[in-house]
């Protein structure tokens, strides 16, 4: 890493879509990167410095469900994700010890073996079908998070409704199998200079049922935002299952332009897309940022990782591709 010292489940399918922090300039970009030096802050101010953010739905359900190759490629992701400073990502379970579905498993504990970050969310339990709120939920929420910056303990929601089952010829894309939701923790750059960083899993599917659902979970987020993270600097970024094309492909799908700017706009956030104005907007796996007390943020730069997450051949490995953002930030206290 370069350093610089400072105090369920659905593919993506749109995408052609101790308070020292280190920051890395991460390799692999492609040519739908974007850069703008010092976007959302005062350019003719240095940064205190920056730190970068990778999004990664890495695909990591059983292989006979995944839309991956995990048995193979989670090996392949776990050192790769060092690149980073601040890795969020879905679809990652830990497999249960012991483990009353051997031989099948989940992969998380693959990546963390690989990962030399100083700090991990400690993962949620598999509930393998035994909470009472979502009985159908044999997997946890998916949601891990890696950072070389100190970060805080995790904090997790479930999502307050859910649709699909195991049988899929409803539309649904089995989002009640997890308890799928948000995790938040705070990571701190300097004294004084917290960040509330949310990762998110948000329903899927393309039946009528699951744009009513989307149209409930972004509230619900935003709502929590609001209350826990009032006033404070924040860090949105996740799978959002939100198709934002001017013209979607799904008709299913048309609500969700106004979906993610009623989001934006009730929670003061701003698209780490449109700060840098980048072209693929569409994209469901998203960034969003807002300053707060005591520290302000910029977007420096925005690239989709396409020739970073591949293997040998070239081939993805997951069938989402990664987003990473890099952060300028200074303190303002």
């Amino acid at each position: 890493m370069i350093g610089v010292v400072a105090a369920g489940c659905s593919s993506d399918d749109d995408g052609d879509e101790g308070g020292a922090a280190t920051s890395s300039t991460a390799a692999g970009g492609d040519s739908t990167s974007s850069t703008a030096a010092g976007s959302g802050g005062d350019e003719d101010e240095p940064w205190d410095g920056e730190f970068s953010t990778l999004i990664y739905n890495v695909a990591g359900l059983p292989e006979i469900l995944s839309g991956s190759s995990p048995e193979v490629n989670t090996d392949l992701i776990g050192p790769k994700l060092n690149d980073f400073d601040l890795v969020l990502m879905q679809e990652t379970w830990e497999t249960p010890d012991p483990n009353p579905l051997a031989p099948t498993r989940v992969y998380h504990e693959i990546l963390a073996g690989h990962s030399t970050h100083a700090h991990q969310t400690e993962m949620a339990p598999q509930p393998l079908g035994t909470n009472p709120d979502r009985p159908e939920a044999l997997l946890a929420d998916g949601l891990g998070m890696f950072s070389s910056i100190e970060m805080g303990p995790v904090t997790r929601v479930a999502w307050t409704g859910c649709f699909g089952g195991a049988d899929t010829s409803d539309r649904g894309a089995a989002d009640c199998l997890a308890m799928k939701g948000f995790a938040v923790v705070t990571i701190t750059l300097a004294d004084g200079a917290e960040v509330d960083v949310y990762n998110l899993h948000a329903e899927a599917g393309s039946s009528a049922t699951d744009q009513d659902l989307q149209r409930e979970d972004f509230p619900q987020l935003a709502a929590f935002i609001e209350e826990h993270s009032a006033g404070r600097a924040v860090i949105v970024g996740g799978d959002t299952n939100l198709h934002t094309d001017e013209e979607p492909d799904n008709p299913q799908d048309v609500e969700d332009n106004q979906i993610w700017a009623d989001f934006l706009a009730a929670t003061g956030l701003a698209d780490a897309c449109d700060a840098v104005d980048c072209e693929d907007t569409g994209r469901i796996d998203k960034v969003a940022f807002r300053n707060g007390e005591g520290v302000e943020l910029g977007v420096l730069d925005r690239l989709v990782e396409s020739e970073l997450f591949v293997d040998d051949a070239g081939e993805q490995l997951s069938d989402h591709q990664a987003v990473s953002v890099r952060f300028g930030w200074r303190a303002t206290t």
